[in-house]
């Protein structure tokens, strides 16, 4: 029986990525001729704005056979502002090659795509491409990789002594075992990959075809299928659209079999499709461990498991945020548009508002920015701007507090207390049920917690989304002749903003701001400018580090003054300095004060968020301002206000 694998390319943009698929699928027999990136007629970018753009945008998938395996080779963008794709896919890989320039070794981004593999505990492979350029050190290669990634990177092109005594080193039983003058099997070795206990390490040039022969016997010699459990599971990890605009959901199978014109999550497949670059055949069912785009299924999204979890939320997400101009198109049919590739892209966030008559998207960076525009054009005929680009910036809470929504118009009734607490940064919102069946029953607390997990909270110093909050259902009130569906969603929207305005009064909210952890590399004469600028930006850097005539600096800055570093960095540099960075999460905003005066936002005024709570009296329902609530709920509160 043939081993299955459904492994994952990953790297930083221009380390040879895609060639290095191509040289995979020339050498393993499955395409006749080597295509090439900067050419378009790579295999494994379909899409035209690939082609035009010579890089990838969208994962893609590709089938690889080698004497013993049958590899799901899935190919990922590896531009920074396509990330969110790549770490779509690390949900449903059994093993990662991670691919290294020779000539940039670790940069930023491959530092980043290493925690994402960890965060995901994928096993992982790393091939360093480009070996064969002038000046490039396989030695000095390896140490970066040991020191920036993992001291268990080994170099397993060659195995002789020292590679078995490097290996055994890496687990105290087998470091006995070796010591014993036992024999290390290779299952030994297999199993110490798939625990990330070691990472192979293979040296060539994907664009002159040496060191593939190699790195194929590798990965098939040290790789080993997964065991899978007979009952059906699966995750979707991917949406797309064929050239018909079909929509596709892409499994992977984690267990059991899936069958087309089955059901699932409550809508029926129409066809199974297996795809090898942009051709595919039709299946009737598939196997744990088999990847397959599935069409019929309009409710699907990233990282939604099918008797298996849902994929770890994104690390990686927007941190800017643009105004369609529509120029000469309907607003509407834009709306539509964006709506698709949002579906495809969770992480575009696109927003509409009614009232200002203005559509919203959050994006990464200006490149995917630039091939939003060239997608709705190619895609949907629509001509398109983007403006007034501008940060995401994100509200936390300093301290705890009790929040208080009453919701009582002339027949309807619902209390709501809600314990608002700070989290752990970069955590997000989570919510938690700490309330009674005799204080509010069953139906009722159903209500609040789907109301809290429906909608994203705004905070109340620039009306943007609180992070790093925890949330908990304290208690509350019903009535069982007034109170109705909707009364404990209104209820529970104005706890949240009543609890935001009572921390706001106190000076305990803090305003985030998106950082990035920037790699800076320019000769010595720029130096001098280069710290100068970082310090100018109220960023922070490590000591700079020479290597020969140039110098690294590493450090972060918030994304507000470093994002259009990059043309200036190409300024002064003529071209030969070399800039990189990665959003590293939300930090306290480093001018604050200046941002809140500057957007003058008053949270009383947003009546679709409102803070104030309605009241019955004398038959009629009147407002009562947030900070006349305490005094006036009904249900007394568990943390009283100081």
């Amino acid at each position: 029986m043939m081993k299955k694998i459904t492994t994952g390319i990953v790297a930083h943009v221009d380390a040879g990525k895609t060639t290095l698929s191509e040289a995979l699928l020339y050498r393993a027999g499955n395409i006749r001729n080597l295509g090439r990136v900067d050419n378009g007629d790579a295999f494994l970018d379909t899409q035209q704005l690939e082609k035009k753009r010579g890089i990838t945008i969208f994962s893609h998938e590709a089938k690889l056979t080698t004497d013993d395996a049958e590899i799901t080779l899935l190919d990922t963008p590896g531009h920074v502002d396509f990330a969110f794709q790549t770490e779509e896919v690390l949900s449903v890989l059994d093993y990662a090659i991670l691919v290294i320039s020779a000539t940039d070794g670790v940069t930023s981004y491959a530092k980043t795509l290493w925690n994402l593999l960890e965060k995901n505990h994928v096993p992982v492979f790393i091939f360093v491409n480009k070996i064969d350029i002038a000046g490039t050190n396989k030695g000095q290669v390896l140490t970066d990789i040991q020191k920036s990634l993992s001291e268990n990177c080994l170099d397993f092109s060659q195995e002789d002594q020292t590679f078995y005594e490097n290996v055994a080193s890496a687990d105290d039983q087998l470091l006995e075992k070796y010591l014993n003058g036992e024999e290390i099997m290779n299952s030994d070795i297999q199993n110490l990959i798939v625990q990330r206990k070691i990472y192979p390490v293979y040296f060539g040039s994907a664009l002159k075809l040496t060191g593939i022969t190699e790195f194929l016997a590798g990965f098939d010699k040290w790789t080993k299928e997964k065991e899978y459990s007979p009952d059906f599971s699966a995750r979707c990890f991917k949406i797309s659209h064929d050239k018909n605009g079909e929509r596709l959901s892409w499994i992977k199978i984690l267990g059991g079999k899936l069958q087309a014109k089955t059901e699932l999550a409550g809508e029926k497949i129409n066809q199974l499709r297996e795809y090898n670059g942009e051709k595919f055949t039709t299946v009737v069912k598939v196997n744990a461990g088999e990847i397959v785009a599935a069409t019929g299924l309009t409710k699907t999204y990233p990282g939604q498991g099918f008797g298996a979890t849902d994929a770890k939320e994104a690390s990686l997400k927007p941190v800017l945020t643009y105004k369609l101009n529509p120029l000469d198109e309907d607003i509407h049919a834009c709306l539509m548009a964006l709506k698709t590739l949002g579906d495809e892209n969770p992480q575009l966030h696109v927003t509409w508002s009614e009232h200002l008559q203005e559509l919203r998207v959050q994006v990464m960076g200006k490149i995917q920015l630039e091939i939003l525009k060239q997608l709705l054009q190619e895609r949907f005929t629509l001509t398109v701007d983007f403006e007034q680009g501008s940060i995401l910036y994100k509200e936390t809470i300093a301290q705890p507090v009790e929040g208080v929504g009453h919701f009582e118009p002339l027949r309807h009734y619902a209390e709501v207390h809600l314990l608002l607490e700070p989290g752990p940064r970069n955590s997000g919102v989570v919510f938690e049920n700490n309330c009674s069946l005799e204080v509010l029953t069953k139906n009722w607390q159903h209500q609040i917690m789907t109301a809290l997990e429906s909608k994203e909270h705004l905070g109340v110093l620039l009306g943007t989304p609180i992070t790093d909050v925890k949330i908990t259902l304290l208690g509350g009130k019903g009535s069982i002749v007034h109170s109705v569906g909707g009364d404990f969603r209104e209820a529970t929207y104005r706890a949240v903003r009543q609890g935001l305005m009572e921390l706001k009064e106190q000076d305990q909210l803090i305003l985030l701001e998106p950082w990035y952890d920037f790699r800076l590399e320019v000769s010595q004469e720029h130096v001098g400018r280069a710290l100068n600028d970082i310090q100018r930006m109220n960023g922070q850097f490590n000591s700079p580090e020479n290597k020969g005539d140039r110098t690294i600096i590493e450090g972060s800055a918030p994304v507000s003054e470093m994002q259009d570093y990059a043309a200036q960095v190409r300024g002064y540099t003529h071209g030969d300095g070399i800039f990189e960075c990665v959003v590293k999460g939300y930090l306290p905003c480093h001018n604050a004060q200046e941002i809140i005066e500057q957007k003058n936002y008053d949270p009383v005024s947003d009546l679709e968020n409102t803070p104030n709570s309605v009241f019955c009296s004398h038959g009629a329902g009147h407002t009562v301002t947030w900070d006349k609530v305490p005094e006036t709920a009904h249900y007394p509160y568990t943390y009283p206000l100081k």
